[in-house]
């Protein structure tokens, strides 16, 4: 075992004793004091690790390095420099393919701009038809929801699996209900006795980005034996956990690189088994895609690899970040970023569950899980007043902000989750159903809704004890008694 660092000895006692894990981790204590100086310099306290990773000064200086000292170019060509360029983004797709543990004759990395940008590629070119399924758990970023759009211009049907409260949970046996029972599909241009039918899409997140909740990674095998493909997206789960893709064979996995470990931003991936990707008919091509085209004669040839489906010149000069933030992420250890999460997230939720007014009553509604089992290093809740009145979670943006404090605040691009954690029925969503207000407040109002939002914080590789502890003096002083009052705040602009 490590020894205890100066920050894990000023821990509360009654942390480290139910959390004794956290003193293993007291090397990420010195990675802190070494790589993430800027934070305790500037007397930050960043706990949006759900938002975006934080990058390491070395990774900033590897960047820094490796363009003052060589010369790439567009990897589109032959000549010396486009040719240094194309062996640094193979380089970095053998990085990320090793990182999830994917044979590169099963898998392949399609870079690009973020996990969104994956989403769609799968979304526009999937072949939806007339008597497929789009599949999808109502607990997913919007980004996944989106896809529905393209399966329903293709006239598939789509079906969301719901959320359970009070866990904000989706069942196995919900899961299993939407993926049954249902016609099949065979594919255009594929013979039955090649390959088998299937039914659609089943997309679902590995971890919330709302609650932390993570969902069973074996719904990829039951989605297979009901005849889906699988989008398991990753983004929330890969910065504090394992993936590995031999043994959960998801076909197609989105993932931002800058919810790893902060830089690059503007670079995401699409992992994808190569089975899945040939399935796919993309409506467009674009240069870097093609083989081939003709104008006169109106046809072309898509390139026969993953550049098929990264449009345009790739961000070459930063994909390379990309291999390096993985290097750096495997040798200070996903496996210890993992513990220390894992122990500043239960203490965190222990200590919300302690907070009470002078009255008795509780000053924080949490949703989802109240403890780790089964959920990563998210934990979002409400603050609420001697009444049980929610505290309007703009409010606590505006504060929290000007003590210092980087955490985020309203509905994470998690509509479901949402939904769910502030029991918004269906009955009252029918009612805006073509409802056009003409302002968020009214939605809300119309609703029944609190306030429009929620508060999250995350961890990740640099947080520490001292961060959880700041913020909790600060909830304390803050709202401890206080009346809640939405007087002086900003409209809502957006959810």
């Amino acid at each position: 075992m490590n020894k205890p660092s100066a920050q894990s000895a000023d821990a509360p006692a009654e942390f480290l004793a139910a959390y004794p894990d956290y003193e293993s981790t007291s090397s990420l204590d010195h990675i802190r004091k070494e790589q993430y100086s800027y934070l305790d310099q500037n007397g930050l306290v960043y706990l949006d690790f759900a938002g975006a990773g934080l990058a390491a000064t070395a990774q900033y200086r590897s960047h820094q390095d490796r363009l003052s000292e060589n010369c790439f170019g567009n990897p589109h060509s032959e000549n010396p420099t486009s040719r240094a360029a194309t062996e640094l983004v193979d380089q970095a797709r053998r990085a990320v393919l090793a990182h999830l543990n994917a044979a590169p004759d099963e898998y392949c990395a399609i870079f690009t701009a973020n996990a969104s940008s994956a989403c769609r590629i799968v979304g526009e070119a999937y072949p939806f038809a007339r008597g497929s399924r789009f599949v999808m758990t109502s607990d997913n970023h919007n980004s996944i929801i989106g896809m529905r759009e393209f399966a329903r211009a293709k006239r598939a049907e789509v079906a969301h699996v719901p959320i359970s409260t009070p866990d904000l949970r989706t069942t196995d046996e919900a899961v299993h209900a939407a993926l049954s029972n249902r016609p099949r599909l065979q594919f255009p241009g594929v013979s039955r006795k090649s390959k088998p039918d299937r039914r659609g899409l089943f997309a679902f997140p590995a971890q919330s980005n709302f609650t932390g909740v993570q969902h069973p990674l074996d719904w990829v095998e039951l989605a297979h034996r009901h005849g889906y493909d699988v989008l398991l997206d990753a983004a929330a789960y890969l910065p504090t956990n394992e993936l590995d893709l031999s043994v959960v064979r998801a076909d197609f996995v989105p993932i931002s690189w800058y919810k790893l470990f902060g830089y690059p931003t503007g670079v995401g991936c699409l992992v994808a088994r190569r089975e899945a990707l040939a399935r796919l008919r993309r409506p467009w091509f674009a240069g870097g895609t093609i083989a081939a085209v003709s104008v006169q004669g109106d046809w072309h040839m898509l390139t026969d690899d993953e550049s098929a489906y990264e449009d345009g010149t790739l961000n070459f000069l930063s994909i390379p970040d990309v291999t390096f933030g993985i290097d750096w992420l495997r040798e200070v250890g996903v496996d210890l970023v993992h513990r220390r999460v894992v122990c500043l997230a239960g203490w965190f939720l222990d200590r919300l569950r302690s907070l009470t007014h002078d009255n008795g009553a509780s000053m924080i509604r949490i949703y989802g899980p109240q403890d780790t089992v089964r959920r990563g290093g998210t934990v979002t809740f409400n603050f609420l007043d001697p009444d049980g009145i929610v505290v309007d979670e703009r409010l606590v943006a505006t504060e929290s902000a000007a003590a210092g404090f980087s955490i985020r605040t309203g509905c994470f691009c998690n509509p479901g989750a949402g939904e769910g954690a502030f029991d918004i029925q269906l009955p009252i969503l029918r009612r805006l159903f073509g409802a056009h207000l003409p302002t968020i407040e009214e939605y809300v109002t119309v609703l029944g809704l609190p306030s429009g939002g929620a508060i999250r914080v995350s961890f990740g590789t640099p947080s520490n004890i001292q961060d959880v502890e700041r913020f909790l003096g600060f909830a304390e002083d803050t709202y401890r008694n206080r009346p809640a009052t939405v007087d002086g705040l900003r409209p809502r602009e957006r959810c």
